[in-house]
């Protein structure tokens, strides 16, 4: 028999955890599909994770660290920064419906992961030091400028990454660009 390994355990329930919270949500998930998909026993999420939501939590958490690992934020060029964003979230599918689960299951009385709070201060700091240094117009405050940038890199995902021709996400990835461009482009008679 071989020797047991928490840590690769931990790694399977979270691979099977994201696809089950991906598909079906905090509600509709079942710890018992988890623990199976992850040939693991269910007792060892309540072990490793506490309940549902704290797997959930563990599940997001992950994910948003890998994020913010791959995608590097670059306050001074937020147009290659839409364009990456653009291009992880194609690539990762899950992130996106993890991230839309949170909201509607989780509502407003439920705060965003630290590290993913940390992260949206510390890109608007950025963003407003490069405003300060003239790199970036002030014509929107640096929150509303972040906040518009993850937007318009997200709007256009599809449900999956084959759901749409590669030409039209190309366009779609084009245009999410140009727009974030134009919101940083100074606007024509503003001395800002």
């Amino acid at each position: 028999m071989s020797p047991r390994d928490p840590e690769a355990t931990k790694a399977r329930l979270l691979r099977a955890a994201t696809d089950e919270f991906a598909t079906h949500g905090i509600a509709g998930a079942r710890i018992e599909r988890i623990a199976v998909a992850a040939q693991a026993n269910k007792a060892l999420v309540y072990a490793y994770f506490g309940n549902k939501e704290g797997l959930f939590e563990a599940v997001l958490d992950t994910h948003i660290g890998t994020l913010l690992a791959e995608v590097p934020f670059t306050a001074d060029d937020l147009p290659g920064y839409a364009g990456r964003l653009f291009d992880y979230l194609l690539d990762h599918p899950h992130q996106l419906r993890l991230a839309t689960w949170h909201r509607m299951e989780q509502g407003a009385d439920k705060r965003n992961p630290a590290e993913l709070n940390s992260s949206l201060e510390h890109n608007a700091q950025l963003i407003a030091a490069a405003q300060q240094q003239g790199a970036v117009p002030a014509t929107f405050s640096p929150a509303d400028l972040l906040v518009f940038t993850l937007a318009l890199s997200s709007a256009w995902m599809p449900g999956s990454p084959t759901a749409m021709p590669r030409a039209a996400i190309a366009g779609h990835r084009a245009a999410v660009v140009e727009a974030v461009r134009r919101l940083v482009s100074p606007v024509q008679g503003d001395p800002s």
